[in-house]
């Protein structure tokens, strides 16, 4: 599984960085996928991050 986070719609508001760590970080005031493919352990708070992002910016591809 892989995360992706477009830049356009970032709105950095951190909700993803602070729900799953692990693959997000803040880069400037946008959200970036700092390991992909994102690790076994992480991908229940990957996908619940991507859920709730309040602005669907986060891809998750299989």
């Amino acid at each position: 599984m892989r995360a992706r986070v477009d830049p356009d719609v970032c709105t950095g508001c951190e909700l993803c960085v602070t729900t799953c760590p692990e693959v997000f970080e803040m880069e400037d005031d946008k959200a970036v996928a700092k390991t992909n493919p994102v690790p076994k352990t992480a991908t229940e708070t990957c996908r619940q991050a991507a859920e709730e992002c309040p602005v669907e910016a986060i891809t998750i591809e299989e």
